[in-house]
């Protein structure tokens, strides 16, 4: 009888009740902040996070998990008796640690010989909840009978849809991490400019600039409508850190745009919020696969 683990990083921003619900296991990322290092999950919450971006002096940085992390928690599922596992990871281009655990799958071979445990370790080509919810959308189904590969092939068909419209109301944190110019950052805050900014398969975009708080949601809808053919038919998943009074108003627009709730509500953990900083929003949406061919059917 098959025994099946999903495992993935704490950058998918689970919640703890659906990693639980679901049996999925979260590895947390190292982050430093002003020379401290905790490790995400273990040592704070998002809220607390968020205010210690306010008060550090530096920029909190993250440092990948390991092939030797990653190869201990690969035996343990060994051990386990655990005959497959799907380990869901975070966008390989933006972190080490994708590599690091397709490395550790070779190390496991040398740690325990002739284990027999199948390791599928995929590339989310995204963050966040946006990769989360499909791992637990897997999960789920494959709990309920589904069977694993079809099911693992479904969501990484969703995830080749994924794309994500951002918004940061203040530069700071961008500034400090290099993402824009120092000069650049300064002149935004003092104007108001506020970046509408895309994330297609881990690449980010500025697709506008706006002035005034009042005018991000309207553009981040109007941004997503040129993604989309019809707002009506798109599933949506709506991000946000620390304000709720933000995460409502675009809740409102969002609702009266698409003509449907979205799929879920999720707060930035301390990976991702690590570069948006402590005050952003973000739309979740299923546009078009980018890798058309891959879902071609196959010629007779």
């Amino acid at each position: 009888m098959r025994k099946i683990g999903f495992l993935t990083d704490s950058s998918a921003d689970i919640p703890q009740e659906l990693a639980e619900k679901y049996g999925i296991e979260i590895i947390g990322f190292p982050i430093n902040v002003d020379g401290k290092e905790y490790i995400e999950r273990r040592d704070f919450t998002n809220d607390q996070f968020y205010q210690m971006m306010r008060e550090a002096q530096g920029v909190p940085t993250t440092a990948a998990i390991t092939q030797l992390q990653w190869c201990e928690v690969y035996e343990r599922y060994v051990d386990e008796g655990y005959t497959d596992l799907v380990h869901l990871s975070i966008n390989s281009t933006g972190s080490s640690t994708y590599d690091n655990a397709l490395k550790a799958v070779e190390l496991l071979k040398e740690e325990r010989p002739g284990h027999k445990l199948r390791i599928q370790v995929l590339d989310s080509h995204t963050y966040s909840m946006v990769f989360g919810w499909y791992l637990c959308e897997c999960a789920r189904k494959v709990q309920n009978g589904g069977e694993l590969d079809a099911c693992i092939k479904e969501m990484m068909y969703k995830l080749d849809c994924m794309e994500v419209c951002l918004a940061a109301y203040s530069l700071k944190q961008m500034k400090k991490s290099g993402r824009v110019s120092a000069a650049a950052a300064v002149v935004g805050d003092l104007l108001g400019i506020r970046p509408i900014i895309s994330l297609n398969a881990g690449v980010s975009k500025v697709e506008a600039k706006v002035r005034g708080d009042a005018a991000v949601t309207p553009a981040m809808i109007k941004w997503v409508q040129t993604r989309v053919d019809n707002m009506r038919e798109t599933p949506y998943l709506i991000g946000y850190t620390s304000s709720d009074a933000r995460r409502d108003e675009l809740y409102k627009l969002c609702k009266k745009a698409f003509g449907h709730p979205p799929l879920t509500f999720f707060k930035l953990g301390a990976a991702v919020s690590a570069n948006t900083g402590p005050d952003a929003i973000a739309i979740a949406f299923e546009a078009k696969p980018r890798s058309l061919q891959a879902y071609e059917p196959e010629l007779p």
